[in-house]
């Protein structure tokens, strides 16, 4: 269980925290499974008032225009949310600071909502576990998806890959060597189109599949076996319906294979993509032909290269 330090500086007035981006759904597990990526982030500087509500001093970043009425802000409603559940006799001013974009698939409204109440947290009395803002955070996210779902905000609270129910957060142990490219064109999927592509018919085959491929990559990482992880990271479910969404997602996908990926899929509800692989140099090498294929399919894109059991968010 991770605890917050204490500390009287912080708890005086002011908390700044940051939040990691994410790779959510990891091909195999839509909504459920997600892990960290260090590179870019989130940060939420909140201070501590004495009227009992919420409220939005600024966003600054790479996205600025985003609701400041607390309640319709990710941030905001997960703070909202703090308050009422735990009965504050105090509030909170927030101030957002975006480093990851909106509709990438990096997980950016879930970055918002870790990163604000991680640093409240250290303004209270008796700071709470991380499990315990789990469902503060949930709250914040239904507001910019729609859904409470956890696979981008278990492993931000957390640190590292994170199976996350509706109430529960396992994190799952995983190789120090193995890394992940991800990549992300400078194209915008939002998450409500990217779900409502999921819409239709599903065989009972294809669950049966998908189940025993997420059962595959977690007995790998468990087990440290990459051949585990290899026959399991393919996403028979989701994928093919999202990725006509994604230019030139073949072909970056491919690129990830050829140098030896684990697996490749879509990086939440996208556009970004990522591969696994056994070592940094394999992922390093990846991420430069991921990169040239959403060049040939017209899209600049950036990218990170950083290990799969990633940092936690802390107070700075």
């Amino acid at each position: 269980m991770l605890k917050e330090e204490s500390s009287p500086l912080i708890r005086a007035d002011v908390a700044v925290a940051e939040a990691y981006a994410s790779v959510g759904n990891v091909g195999v597990g839509f909504d459920i499974l997600g892990h960290c990526v260090a590179g870019a982030g989130d940060r939420a500087e909140v201070r501590r008032i004495p009227e009992r509500e919420v409220r939005i001093a600024a966003i600054h970043g790479v996205i600025t225009d985003l609701p400041l009425a607390a309640v319709d802000n990710t941030a905001g409603a997960a703070l909202l949310s703090m308050v009422r559940a735990l009965d504050l006799p105090f509030g909170f001013e927030l101030t957002l600071h975006k480093g990851i974009a909106l509709g990438s698939g990096m997980g950016g409204s879930a970055a918002s909502c870790v990163a604000a109440v991680v640093a409240a947290n250290a303004l209270l009395d008796e700071p709470l576990p991380r499990e315990a803002l789990y469902p503060f955070a949930l709250d914040g996210e239904a507001v910019a998806s729609g859904s409470r779902h956890g696979d981008n905000l278990g492993p931000m609270l957390l640190g590292g890959l994170v199976l996350a129910t509706d109430k529960r957060l396992v994190r799952i142990p995983v190789p120090a060597a193995w890394h992940c490219a991800l990549v992300h064109p400078h194209v915008v999927l939002e998450t409500r189109r990217a779900r409502a592509a999921l819409a239709g018919h599903y065989a009972l085959g294809e669950f049966v599949a998908q189940s025993a491929n997420l059962a595959l990559v977690l007995a790998g990482c468990y087990r440290g076996e990459a051949a585990l992880v290899r026959e399991g990271l393919s996403d028979v479910l989701v994928e093919p319906r999202r990725a006509p969404l994604i230019p030139g997602f073949a072909d970056v996908k491919r690129a990830a294979l050829d140098h030896g990926a684990f697996g490749a899929s879509i990086s939440g509800a996208g556009p970004s993509v990522f591969g696994w692989f056994e070592d940094r140099a394999s992922a390093d090498a990846a991420s430069h032909d991921m990169r040239a294929a959403f060049a040939a399919a017209g899209h600049d894109s950036d990218i990170l290269v950083a290990p799969i059991d990633g940092p936690a968010a802390r107070v700075l």
